[in-house]
């Protein structure tokens, strides 16, 4: 019976966002409250389950939250995205662009949200198809990818270390397995299911596309005004670097030592995204004569665009938290249990289905979480690789319920039709492959 309401409540869920277009957090909140009701969880103790989701999922996420998006519109305002992304072009040659682009998108996207990255890079890359005189959407397309596979995968991002939190894994050892699984992704999912693409498809694929939405394409910034490649790099990973290295050294150093005590504080990720930012504010504004009042402003934009994508990651909490209370997410892994499904496909399945239901992978990330965490428990597998599969999951059959959708089909100047055999297999894809990646790990870890 709970799995029942459950499943109205997604339905709900759905009628909500995609038909009725209510605000995706009232649409979670009302919905939260309903099938908390229908649970039996007594009327007078739902708002409370309902504040407790919030407040635990929010919680410490608002620090990381919002110092990333701080970081991301740094490293944007200054040129640094151009820089890096510009640089690897020039290393790697017209022969192997697609490469650059891929790799400078990821290296971006461990600092910039999947929106945001795409709002940078987008301009950049259309500049450089129309140089080189090769399709926009065979390097639009693997950039896309590193950019979900990174939102998806890597701390510090939200939805992975949000995840991390309800499963009870450690952020270092996630972060670390996430790196060897998201590479191979990005890879198969990018260049090589790209080039599969075009021949099986090749009219999408045209060249001096005309695309509204991106406007005149001019390069804001002159060589001469850029910063540096290295520091650039250095900035754009700089969570990267300190997480790593915090996570190394508890395993290297002696506990207890004084190093390995200054190594995990500045490796804690709150620590690691206000050190970012303050390094970021001094290489990339103070340091280049950037007056701290225009820094200011750059911080301030930054955190009015991702107020409601805060609100929504609460929202998912209050319905995850609802469902946990009124023993969903038990049943749920009961049920799977009988079925004899691997809990690591199970992690995929559950995220994988509300994602292409919802349409948002924060949301199926963490009801995902929330649904499956029993049997991360239960089972012995590594929590860090049940985070991984969440997250393989939360990209699957992104399509017209997604805000994400829409801004592939505008920015990469696609049909309707043409976006869903696109960009919508291609996050099947990407899924199906991040699972496939993430069994294999575990046969090893």
């Amino acid at each position: 019976m709970s799995i029942l309401v459950m499943l109205l409540g997604v339905a709900l869920l759905f009628f909500l966002i995609i038909k009725f277009k209510l605000n995706t957090f009232v649409s979670l909140l009302i919905v939260s409250i309903l099938v908390g009701l229908f649970l039996g969880i007594p009327w007078v103790k739902v708002p409370t389950v309902v504040e407790q989701g919030i407040g635990d999922q929010i919680g410490h996420l608002a620090i990381i939250f919002g110092l990333g998006a701080m970081l991301g519109q740094l490293i944007s305002d200054s040129g640094a995205g151009f820089q890096i992304a510009n640089t690897f072009t020039k290393i790697f040659g017209r022969k192997y662009i697609e490469l650059a682009i891929v790799l400078a998108s990821f290296i971006i996207g461990l600092a910039m949200f999947f929106e945001v990255g795409l709002v940078i890079l987008l301009p950049i890359v259309y500049a450089i198809a129309v140089e080189l005189d090769v399709s926009f959407l065979y390097l639009a397309l693997p950039m896309a990818v590193s950019l979900n596979v990174a939102h998806a995968f890597l701390p510090p991002h939200p939805s992975p270390v949000a995840v991390a939190g309800i499963l009870h894994a450690q952020l270092g050892k996630v972060l670390l397995i996430g790196l060897l699984c998201a590479i191979p992704v990005v890879l198969i999912a990018g260049p090589l299911y790209n080039h599969f693409l075009m021949k099986v498809y090749p009219q999408v694929y045209r060249k001096n596309v005309q695309i509204e939405v991106l406007g005149d394409i001019r390069i804001p910034h002159s060589n001469k005004s850029l910063p540096t490649f290295g520091i650039s790099i250095v900035t754009a990973t700089l969570p990267l670097i300190l997480i790593i290295l915090a996570t190394v050294g508890k395993y290297l150093l002696p506990k207890h030592n004084a190093l390995s005590t200054i190594i995990q504080f500045i490796g804690n990720p709150d620590l690691a995204m206000v050190i970012s930012l303050i390094f970021a504010v001094i290489v990339l504004g103070l340091g280049r004569q950037t007056p701290m009042k225009k820094i200011g402003q750059s911080m301030e934009r930054a955190i009015k665009q991702i107020a409601m994508m805060l609100l929504i990651i609460g929202g998912a909490g209050a319905f995850k938290q609802v469902l946990v209370t009124g023993g969903v997410a038990n049943d749920i892994s009961t049920l799977f249990l009988h079925l004899n499904i691997s809990p690591l496909i199970a992690a995929w399945l559950i995220p994988a289905i509300l994602h292409f239901c919802l349409g948002s992978t924060t949301v199926a990330a963490m009801t995902g979480a929330g649904l499956v965490a029993p049997l991360a428990l239960g089972t012995g597998v590594d929590p860090a690789l049940m985070v991984l599969a969440v997250g393989a999951g939360s990209t699957f059959g992104d399509h017209v319920n997604g805000a994400g959708f829409w801004m592939i089909k505008e920015y990469f100047g696609l049909s309707l039709k043409e976006a869903l055999a696109t960009w919508s297999v291609l996050t099947c894809v990407t899924s199906i492959v991040g699972l496939a990646v993430v069994l294999l790990v575990s046969l090893f870890v």
